[in-house]
């Protein structure tokens, strides 16, 4: 199976380094310099910075190029994945993404914006706890690979396993979707207890009731509870819940100290995916009659809110029943 990358960034450049493992790898990235660094030096010093990565990876600034690919893996940020797939030249490669987010504007998920520039495209959708440098450094790591087509899920499944990089199948793309969506403003929210040392206690509290939001979100948008309790669910949420290696983490904790948002999201280079996730969720949310007070808080912090005014309303909620 020919595998291509769309994306050079860190997520993308490990993914790459993973299928390198099965075979000859053709990486899509869109910064001269990353395709430049990869197919001289065989690194990413700009997203992935001291990996040595597998000469079976090369890289390439065209997304023509990408064509004879019998699978891509589409690693673009979420806010960016319809603009790339519109510029991808259309045909019925299978799309394993492995983006997490919702599209602003038209609350859409990262596969019905797939579907719409691609319809004749099979989707799959690869999510679950993952950081990139413990991926591309080959420590052991388990995600979910779901895909409606029981045998492409068994190719892809094949040809990216390896004995530290363990897909578990399902069929639910929906759910596998939106943990990973969700989980991002979750992490926010953990990364503002941290930052404003509100301590253990209270984290652990956070992704307890987070994880119940999410639930709620999920089994109204058609998710099957089962896949928000896995991988790309309730286990991606506790790994970017409790390391400033997630940068949505880390956002949460500059918010904490009380720094801006708009000073936080500044760097260019990196993307915490739940800043733009969030506003967009709280809306989805609404509309759909699914109460989330902590996506709704992340919000108000991202608005420019104090954090202590934000937590403060978080705690003076009335008391109810566990659900």
């Amino acid at each position: 199976m020919r595998i291509g990358v769309i994306g050079g960034g860190a997520w993308g450049t490990a993914l790459a380094q993973v299928a390198a493992r099965g075979g000859e790898v053709l990486l899509w990235a869109r910064e001269e310099e990353v395709v430049a660094a990869i197919n001289d030096r065989h690194e990413n010093s700009m997203f992935l910075p001291g990996v040595p990565l597998s000469p079976a990876i090369r890289a390439t600034g065209a997304l023509d190029d990408l064509a004879d690919r019998d699978a891509l893996l589409v690693v673009a940020p979420a806010q960016h994945v319809g603009a790339v797939l519109n510029a991808l030249p259309s045909n019925d490669t299978p799309l394993v993404l492995c983006a997490k987010g919702i599209e602003a504007g038209s609350r859409r998920l990262v596969g019905e914006v797939a579907q719409a520039a691609h319809p004749g495209a099979p989707i799959a959708v690869l999510s679950g706890p993952t950081f990139a440098h413990e991926v591309a450094a080959g420590l052991p790591t388990a995600v979910t690979l779901a895909c409606a087509d029981p045998a492409l899920q068994v190719r892809l499944a094949e040809r990216l396993a390896s004995p530290t990089f363990r897909p578990y199948a399902s069929s639910d793309v929906i759910g596998a979707e939106i943990g990973g969506a969700v989980k991002n403003v979750l992490a926010i929210a953990c990364g503002v207890v941290e930052g404003a040392g509100l301590g253990q206690n209270a984290r652990a509290a956070l992704i307890a009731r987070g994880f119940a939001e999410m639930t709620r979100f999920g089994l109204a948008r058609g998710a099957r509870a089962e896949t928000l309790a896995g991988l790309s669910g309730l286990g991606d949420l506790v790994l970017t819940c409790s390391s400033t290696s997630s940068r949505n983490f880390s956002l949460g904790v500059g918010l904490g100290q009380g720094r801006s948002a708009t000073d936080l999201l500044a760097d260019r280079r990196t993307v915490a995916e739940g800043a733009f996730t969030a506003p967009v969720l709280a809306e989805a949310a609404a509309q759909a009659g699914v109460d989330m007070p902590i996506t709704d808080a992340v919000c108000r912090l991202l608005q420019g809110a104090p954090a202590s005014e934000v937590i403060s309303g978080l705690l003076a909620r009335p008391r109810r029943d566990e659900a």
